[in-house]
């Protein structure tokens, strides 16, 4: 990307919605605008774990106002996240339809381990370069992600179902500090957080850090309370917690650094970061200036270029640990990028690089389930890809590829997919001819073969083989007049056709 460019990150919490807008400045990205607001999707999931139409409202309503404030940018700069309320809202689909619509821009739900990376990458790059041992913590309102990482890597990450706003509601429902509320609240969270013990013990790093949400609160009050600027101590914990309970109700409470949207959320957020100081060995904790929001912003820049884009890394790793084939992989890839181009040349080069980087993880990954089956490894592969930590990739991103490893062979009518979707479709079509080309698993005769669209728009694709070419590769005409027949109980349809 060139100097100079606008970037947007929208991060959809379970407490709040954030706009992060930044330019980017060799290599570093300086803010230029940030909007927050209170949304408390997070208690807005009913006992059957729906999304209340009051909770979708506030959400669409703020959507809207960000994607005002985002028009006029390109796909390619903005990226919006959703993390644990919508991770586990079972009507998620109904509110993401709208709130695409109305934001202008996709929104990717992110994993748990996913969220903890890029809060990590957010963090990281907003601190001086150091061989410094980290632990960072953010505290969130229904997770908290933990993480052990040197410089800008990453090395263990992990996400927690317990949080600000989930605790508030359980253990604090009518805004009540009582000395038991929160002894409980706080055998609650070690509960959950137990298993972290051993992994993020204090000889596994130097210096904590902790991130946006209930972390950042916390270090305002006591900050504005006199104690050192930016530092989270037991001793401050404890002066907190004193004060919470002489307040009695969160009504009542005035501390001087505290914001009101965070008034109805402390009592959770404090009971699990006492849990997270005493299970780890905490003593001091440093307010980081880097959170979710940063990180997508820089893993944008990430994604621009294939060989920074850890989303090939992870394909990579997961081809290797379920020893897909390389030769065919590879072959298999060449193939259907070539077909790819040919097709879409009504594509920007921009668009049509980026489908074919998405159509070659495909083609790596095709073979995953190989290990597992031989007659059905396609299903196996997509099961693994809907099913796998990827670390780069968001949910709805591993869907799509496990629908292309799924639908790679065998009936079309079987796949849940959009047919509207037209660059879905001729990824599909191009991987699928590639894997009949490529059946013999050695380099197909791919002289005047070409792939078109048909000459009037419409729902339409033409395959050329030269006359000879069927007389010379009887299986391959066969397997392809087979394809022909498949796309015949879809909304599309294919040809063959000799110049």
């Amino acid at each position: 990307m060139q100097n100079g460019t606008r970037l947007a990150a929208v991060d959809l919490g379970s407490n709040s919605f954030r706009l992060e807008i930044g330019r980017l400045d060799h290599g570093q990205i300086h803010r230029t605008e940030y909007l927050k607001e209170t949304v408390r999707q997070g208690n807005g999931l009913d006992s059957d774990r729906n999304l209340t139409l009051d909770a979708m409202q506030r959400g669409w309503e703020c959507l809207a106002r960000f994607g005002e404030r985002l028009a006029g940018f390109k796909k390619a700069q903005v990226r919006a996240v959703a993390t644990q309320t919508l991770r586990e809202a079972r009507n998620r689909e109904e509110f993401l339809a709208r709130a695409c619509k109305i934001l202008g821009f996709p929104i990717d739900i992110i994993s748990g381990r996913e969220e903890a990376r890029l809060i990590y990458q957010g963090v990281a790059h907003m601190l001086p370069q150091s061989d410094e041992r980290r632990l960072v913590v953010d505290i969130g309102g229904r997770s908290t992600e933990i993480i052990l990482g040197t410089d800008l890597n990453p090395r263990t990450m992990e996400s927690y179902r317990v949080g600000s706003v989930a605790w508030s509601m359980k253990y604090f429902p009518e805004g009540q500090f009582t000395a038991r509320a929160f002894d409980t609240a706080q055998i609650a969270a070690k509960a959950v957080l137990d298993e972290a013990v051993e992994v993020y013990r204090s000889s596994a790093w130097d210096v904590a850090y902790g991130s946006s949400g209930t972390i950042g609160a916390v270090s305002d009050i006591l900050s504005a309370a006199g104690w050192p600027d930016g530092v989270i101590t037991r001793e401050g914990l404890d002066w907190l917690l004193d004060r919470l309970l002489k307040a009695q109700t969160a009504e009542r409470l005035k501390l001087d650094g505290m914001k009101d949207d965070r008034r109805a959320v402390i009592g959770g957020g404090v009971s699990v970061l006492r849990a997270v100081f005493e299970l780890m060995g905490v003593t001091q904790m440093r307010a980081a200036q880097g959170a979710l929001r940063h990180g997508v912003l820089y893993d944008l820049l990430d994604r621009e270029e294939e060989l920074t884009d850890l989303r090939s890394t992870t394909v990579q790793r997961v081809a290797r640990k379920f020893e897909a084939d390389p030769a065919q992989a590879e072959r298999i890839s060449r193939v259907s990028r070539h077909l790819f181009v040919m097709a879409s040349t009504a594509l920007p080069p921009a668009d049509s690089e980026r489908f074919q980087r998405k159509l070659d993880w495909a083609a790596q990954l095709h073979e995953i389930g190989s290990q597992i089956s031989h007659s059905d490894y396609h299903k196996h592969g997509a099961y693994i890809l809907d099913n796998i930590d990827a670390p780069g990739f968001a949910n709805p991103e591993l869907h799509r590829l496990s629908l292309l490893v799924l639908g790679h062979r065998g009936k079309l009518r079987k796949l849940d997919v959009d047919f509207e979707d037209r660059v879905f479709v001729l990824q599909l079509l191009c991987l699928r001819l590639a894997v009949i080309l490529c059946h013999a698993r050695r380099e197909p005769d791919l002289a005047g073969i070409e792939l078109e669209t048909g000459a009037q728009p419409g729902r339409l694709f033409v395959l050329n083989c030269p006359q000879e070419w069927a007389a010379r590769f009887p299986q391959s005409a066969y397997l392809l007049q087979e394809e022909v027949v498949a796309w015949q109980k879809t909304p599309w349809v294919l040809i063959l056709a000799s110049p």
